[in-house]
């Protein structure tokens, strides 16, 4: 049985995708930072509250032995393709639930990732911040449009 999904509004669309693109090259300079032997290559502050190396090269930086920052170029790239204009039109409940999923998944793990920063590396980075940002604002899209197109809960005259 085809579930049938509701229309989502084009701002919608073109934001996640815009928001998934600049994801990617947050996370694509991180990556590149993270794996560059000059630790002053992401050109941020290395003293006070705000220092990006002290951050990226923490134990935090890595999850199940992997590298953050990878892990964020790997959401970013699926999310691109996911909120991309063209897998947006594919009727897929199944792509619209792992949409929704990865978005969740992603603010939990941004969460995580920020507790971390503050409470036991006691600095921040900016450019990790600009990934937090722009996840949070990832999810806020997603959060406000997929159980609409889902139609979780929402009456279907109340999705257009």
């Amino acid at each position: 049985m085809e579930r049938s999904l509701n229309p989502v509004a084009r701002w919608a669309i073109y934001t996640s995708w815009m928001l998934s693109l600049i994801g990617v090259g947050l996370a694509t300079y991180l990556t590149i930072g993270h794996f560059s032997s000059d630790k002053t290559f992401l050109a941020c502050p290395d003293s006070g509250l705000i220092n990006c190396a002290k951050v990226t090269t923490s134990s935090e930086s890595y999850f199940l032995g992997i590298p953050v920052a990878v892990l964020g170029l790997a959401n970013f790239v699926v999310f691109a393709v996911l909120n991309s204009p063209w897998v947006w039109k594919i009727q897929n409940y199944w792509l619209a639930v792992a949409r929704f999923a990865l978005g969740i998944v992603s603010m939990l793990f941004v969460l995580w990732l920020l507790t971390a920063e503050l409470l036991i590396i006691n600095n921040i980075c900016l450019y990790c911040t600009g990934v937090h940002v722009v996840t949070f604002a990832l999810f806020v899209v997603l959060v406000r449009v997929c159980p609409i197109q889902l139609g979780w809960g929402v009456p279907t005259s109340a999705a257009q």
